[in-house]
């Protein structure tokens, strides 16, 4: 199995270095990640410049550029070899609920499934988290998703993924399949003044998770609540927002207006 790894937190993150650790029992590894911290570029691709990939002593690839610019350079012509499967992360930090939209992990896993290879986000949640400055801080977490590969990736249809938020515990034991939740509205914008007196911001952070409503699919449990009950969630999302539901609604209102063909 050809594994391509990526990341939004750097090519030398101690969240990628665990993986690309584990991973190597069960198949050939591959590294292709920024630079530097892309966190929040979502699924941005650079158009505006270049792209210089680097390979490091340590054998892993190194590019100027996003998450999924990097997907898209390994799987595009960078390399002769084509790959079974992508994984994004360790992600430093939850990816959960409306995190999805921003997240670069997430980016990096939706580029190799629109190249039509199954691909899994992995993020680890904890408090401390953030402060994590070693693989071996990740190594639970990355044992866990060589054992989910190794013991076969439930199939999904295309342009899905899996959205996988890892509780940092010593021993994980409970899995649950999960909803994308919501949070609440994220903290204002911080003010600041920078050394030459102009006025500049500071993105504020996100919201807390948003109480659920009970009648939207009750008996399954949301990414949040999964991950504060100590379990690895496990969330298939797919690249296709669109909502079916209300389409016909839509189309019967601009309709009555007058501004639909129909």
């Amino acid at each position: 199995m050809n594994i391509l790894l990526s990341n939004d937190d750097g090519v030398m993150a101690p969240g990628i270095i665990a993986l690309h650790d584990a991973l190597q029992s069960i198949g050939n590894v591959t590294v292709v990640a920024p630079d530097a911290e892309r966190s929040g570029f979502s699924s941005a691709l650079t158009l505006d410049r270049p792209l210089r990939p680097v390979q490091l002593p340590n054998g892993f690839w190194s590019v100027n550029g996003t998450p999924a610019d990097c997907v898209y350079l390994a799987m595009n012509g960078l390399f002769q070899q084509s790959f079974d499967l992508v994984v994004s992360g360790i992600n430093s930090g939850a990816n959960l609920g409306d995190d999805v939209l921003y997240s670069g992990t997430v980016g990096a896993a939706f580029e190799g499934r629109l190249m039509h290879t199954p691909a899994l986000a992995v993020s680890l949640v904890g408090s401390q988290v953030r402060q994590y400055n070693h693989a071996a801080q990740y190594a639970v977490a990355a044992q866990w998703v060589r054992d989910f590969v190794k013991n076969g990736i439930p199939a999904l249809p295309s342009r899905h993924i899996y959205n996988i938020n890892i509780p940092d515990q010593p021993i994980l034991d409970r899995v649950n399949v999960t909803r994308m939740g919501t949070r609440v509205q994220p903290l204002p914008i911080m003010p600041a003044t920078d050394p030459r007196g102009r006025q500049v911001y500071w993105i504020g952070l996100a919201g807390e998770a948003a109480v659920q409503d009970t009648r939207v699919t009750p008996q399954i449990m949301t990414d949040f609540e999964a991950v504060a009950a100590g379990c690895v969630s496990v969330t298939p999302i797919q690249m296709d927002v669109t909502n079916y539901a209300v389409l016909a609604d839509v189309e019967n209102a601009l309709a009555a207006r007058g501004m639909t063909s129909r």
